[in-house]
């Protein structure tokens, strides 16, 4: 799935319908847009992603000074996105991850390209770090806005649920169900497919969740 969908789905929940407004954000680090708008690094201006938020209705607030994230969110969520070139480049994007207080999401270019150094940065950001990871395949090839089959259309109600299992928030929530389709699908995931994912305490607590013992004959 490509950034602006994940993007998209991780404000769906909080998003405002509104006439489009395009302001300046304070220069505030750890500022937190209000419902309906995303706080975006100016770099990313120009993108056919914030074209296609846009076209969604959500606004958009440019800002210089954003610190290590790419973008942030109504939730109080964060999003820094490594690009094909950050990951073959070497090792710039650790130095940005280790040298803040960054706890939020992180997207991951894969490509052709940069497939070959995809273990090496999820182990990194996911078993090193503790951080949630998400592949996305290139900024802008898909509009989510558009019409597409049930199949791939993330259900808000599914996403809401699954934030309320112990030790899954709204990134991690949006994590798993790039993975598993179904709260079917994520009930019976063993331990070791949720952890790459989320992490080890996390995948545990997970998993315990929804295999806890029931009383005999209920």
């Amino acid at each position: 799935m490509d950034t602006v969908s994940i993007l998209s789905l991780s404000i769906l929940y909080c998003i405002n319908s509104c006439d489009l407004m395009e302001t300046k954000a304070p220069s505030l680090l750890n500022a937190v847009p209000p419902y309906g708008h995303v706080i975006t690094s100016e770099k990313w201006r120009n993108s056919s992603l914030i074209q296609s938020l846009k076209g969604g209705g959500v606004k958009i607030l440019f800002e210089n000074e954003l610190g290590v994230a790419d973008f942030h969110l109504p939730n109080k969520s964060c999003i820094l996105y490594v690009s094909e070139c950050d990951i073959i480049a070497g090792n710039s994007y650790k130095r940005k991850l280790t040298s803040s207080s960054f706890q939020e999401l992180v997207l991951v270019e894969k490509t052709r390209l940069s497939e070959q150094n995809f273990s090496a940065v999820q182990k990194f950001v996911v078993l090193d770090l503790g951080l949630t990871l998400l592949p996305v395949h290139g900024e802008g090839r898909e509009n989510p806005f558009r019409r597409r089959s049930s199949s791939q259309v993330l259900d808000p109600k599914v996403l809401v649920l699954v934030q309320r299992v112990p030790g899954v928030g709204g990134v991690k929530a949006l994590a798993l169900l790039q993975e598993f389709s179904s709260v079917h699908q994520l009930c019976n995931a063993a331990p070791h497919e949720l952890e790459p994912i989320v992490g080890q305490a996390a995948a545990q607590q997970i998993h315990s969740f929804f295999h806890k013992p029931t009383a005999a004959g209920t």
